[in-house]
């Protein structure tokens, strides 16, 4: 995959917003970045991890109550620590803080449950064309970027993980070109949840899905590569 920014963003969501902007501004310590308004009644609240996002969706209306995704937690390296801090936000959501280094995260890394490492690993290095690393700290690793991915087989993780919900959802790569990235990813035997679509003058998104169901938003972001063409 051409990442157009080494770094992967993450998103969730919720519909009690006042606490959970109090922890992750005060608590775990990340920077509020700005507000992006999606659609009536869907603000996402966008904060910087070490250069990734940290999106914040606040929906108005009820969050359907579906089981929660493969995404376990997000680990951001903090600069000063002596030792991992682990939290977890008013929903349960959990981060650690870690200081650089730590299980080869330098700047933030994603922990999954996988119901298979073996199907995963195709995926990631076949669909998503990442990088595997040695790691002792999970079952498999990707690094994107700056940023790596942690895989640990788990028998309860999802088998069709659902976007609508509480708490971590998708994960988001930016990308040079969503068209031709997207079309990669199901050529090499990715789900397509959305096809892409552009969104005013902002961004071209997609949306594929990995063996578990969970969701992987690719985005070509003006802002960031210069033009949605």
């Amino acid at each position: 995959m051409d990442l157009a920014k080494p770094r992967v963003d993450i998103g969730l969501a919720t519909n009690d917003l006042a606490p959970m902007l109090a922890f992750w501004q005060g608590e775990a310590g990340i920077p509020f970045d700005h507000l992006l308004k999606i659609r009536r009644g869907h603000d996402q609240h966008r904060h910087d991890a070490n250069g990734s996002v940290l999106k914040i969706n606040h929906n108005a209306d009820p969050l359907p109550a579906n089981p929660p995704s493969g995404y376990r937690e997000l680990i951001i390296a903090r600069p000063g620590l002596s030792a991992p801090r682990d939290l977890a936000d008013p929903e349960g959501n959990r981060v650690r803080l870690v200081p650089p280094g730590t299980d080869e995260v330098s700047q933030i890394g994603v922990r999954l449950a996988v119901r298979s490492l073996a199907a995963h690993r195709q995926f990631y290095r076949d669909a998503l064309g990442l990088a595997e690393e040695p790691t002792e700290a999970a079952g498999a690793a990707f690094r994107a970027g700056e940023t790596l991915l942690l895989l640990n087989e788990d028998a309860g993780a999802p088998d069709d993980a659902q976007m609508p919900g509480a708490g971590w959802r998708y994960i988001t790569f930016q990308v040079f070109k969503v068209d031709d990235e997207h079309a990669r990813v199901l050529a090499a035997g990715g789900r397509e949840a959305m096809a892409p679509v552009t969104l005013g003058q902002t961004a071209r998104i997609s949306m594929v899905r990995d063996p578990d169901g969970n969701w992987i938003e690719l985005s070509q972001r003006a802002s960031i590569v210069g033009s949605l063409a």
